[in-house]
């Protein structure tokens, strides 16, 4: 079956986990941003990852609004993010960005990658600090919060290309 990973990465981590899924599955490597959903037609199986931003899949438009033209595919959606993603936090992602239906149509995975704040955008810089002006008022913080206000100053890097193992896994045995 003819491959492809798209992807869409602000800071590398997502680009880190496309290149290496593409050249473990010897396949094709796009960038979302330059992608259109005619590009994908010539393809059987479609891995689409995008950094997660609050809960939603960076770029995850581009699967979801045409899930009609690619009814024929097989489609696989990974995220990356710092969390280290627990399966109740993840449910929430998956729910928040495909609905039931679309879950029955798409295999989803959760790739660890990172947080660098000086990585991020002007406007990504704004909202992230608004999140640690709310962190530094909750007065008994979990781990999690706790490790994210720390990450502010020192920058968190999870990718590791063993994570990508499960996604491999599956698409072989497609």
């Amino acid at each position: 079956m003819k491959t492809v990973v798209v992807y869409r990465s602000k800071s590398g981590y997502t680009r880190t986990y496309a290149e290496w899924i593409a050249e473990e599955l010897q396949c094709d490597l796009k960038i979302g941003d330059n992608t259109t959903i005619e590009d994908l037609d010539q393809y059987d199986v479609i891995i689409y990852g995008g950094g997660l931003y609050a809960v939603g899949v960076n770029g995850i438009s581009l699967i979801k609004n045409n899930l009609d033209k690619l009814h024929s595919k097989k489609l696989i959606v990974w995220a990356t993010g710092s969390s280290p993603g627990r399966e109740e936090e993840l449910g929430e992602v998956w729910a928040y960005n495909f609905t039931p239906e679309q879950m029955k149509k798409i295999k989803t995975f959760y790739l660890r990658g990172g947080f660098d704040y000086k990585k991020l955008s002007t406007g990504d810089k704004v909202l992230m600090r608004m999140l640690q002006v709310r962190l530094k008022l909750i007065k008994d913080r979990t781990e999690d919060q706790q490790g994210m206000l720390e990450a502010y100053h020192i920058p968190e890097y999870y990718c590791n290309k063993e994570n990508i193992n499960p996604l491999i896994e599956y698409v072989r045995s497609l």
